[in-house]
């Protein structure tokens, strides 16, 4: 259930997309903030995803009130994964184009910061997944994302032929451009573009998308979120990527053994009274004359 944050803020942190834009408003922020005698702790988002930077590697200080995102989606899973699984809620700022996870437009930046100054705001808990890649038995990634884990070919590759289980039971054989595991937050992101289901983030599921399936009988599917889904590529597949979140990748190869399962670190996400998440949808999806 949300909860009313409560502590008096001391330190807060900027995450600001790499934009001259966002720059000068975090500029004008971190200004405001510390003429409240409020500390200001200040990290540029990497310039692509997957890059490392010096600032990014470094981690957020665990005092942290919280940390105001200043960007668009991309920049914002970008936050989430320098402060991995520290209890520190995160804010968005939109400065970015059409997305879902940033929750303030940016000429309301101020009214928001008072706001949350102020403890007038609550907590959401959002599911995040954990995915893993064994090779020959040896554990060769492990990272945890907020919207997807994607499975997808290459520029050159034939049809992925991805074997897929569900808590060790075969399922099927998904013989298409890609498989999306996506969490209820990430059903908004690119499970939608390929024509998965949007679902409410207080819904207990996970959401397995095939891209452009080679037989049409496959269809996007809703599991319970307790499962644990493993995959696996037919033998001889070649050019196959993994992302996660879109923030990371690796070229996965047949002697590779994904697992994908519910994270015990869920994100804890600012939200601020009277702003419904029907509303929010239809704005961005432009359904019934709706604006972004």
């Amino acid at each position: 259930m949300p909860q009313t944050g409560a502590r008096a803020p001391r330190k807060v942190a900027l995450y600001v997309k790499r934009d001259p834009r966002a720059a000068a408003k975090a500029d004008e922020l971190a200004a405001w903030l510390r003429a409240r005698r409020i500390e200001v702790v200040r990290t540029t988002s990497p310039a692509a995803p997957g890059r490392r930077e010096p600032s990014a590697r470094r981690p957020p200080p665990r005092d942290l009130f919280c940390v105001f995102v200043l960007g668009g989606d991309g920049t914002f899973l970008s936050a989430v994964r320098w402060v991995g699984d520290r209890e520190i809620p995160l804010l968005g700022i939109k400065f970015g184009e059409l997305g879902f996870l940033a929750e303030i437009l940016e000429e309301n930046l101020f009214e928001a910061a008072e706001r949350v100054l102020q403890g007038d705001f609550h907590i959401a808990r959002r599911m995040r997944l954990d995915a893993e890649v064994s090779r020959r038995g040896r554990t060769i990634l492990r990272d945890t994302v907020l919207n997807d884990v994607v499975i997808h070919r290459g520029a050159l590759a034939r049809l992925a032929n991805i074997v897929t289980h569900v808590n060790g039971h075969y399922l099927t054989t998904f013989r298409a451009d890609g498989l999306i595991i996506a969490t209820p937050t990430g059903s908004t992101a690119y499970s939608l573009a390929a024509g998965g289901p949007v679902i409410h983030p207080k819904v207990a599921g996970l959401i397995l998308t095939p891209i452009c399936p080679f037989t049409l009988t496959n269809r996007p599917l809703i599991v319970p979120e307790e499962v644990e889904i493993t995959l696996r590529l037919d033998k001889g597949s070649q050019d196959i990527v993994l992302t996660l979140d879109g923030q990371r990748g690796i070229e996965l190869t047949d002697q590779d053994v994904l697992t994908v399962r519910k994270s015990d670190h869920p994100l804890p996400l600012i939200l601020l009274p009277g702003r419904h998440y029907f509303d929010v949808l239809k704005a961005k999806l432009r359904w019934s004359g709706g604006r972004v």
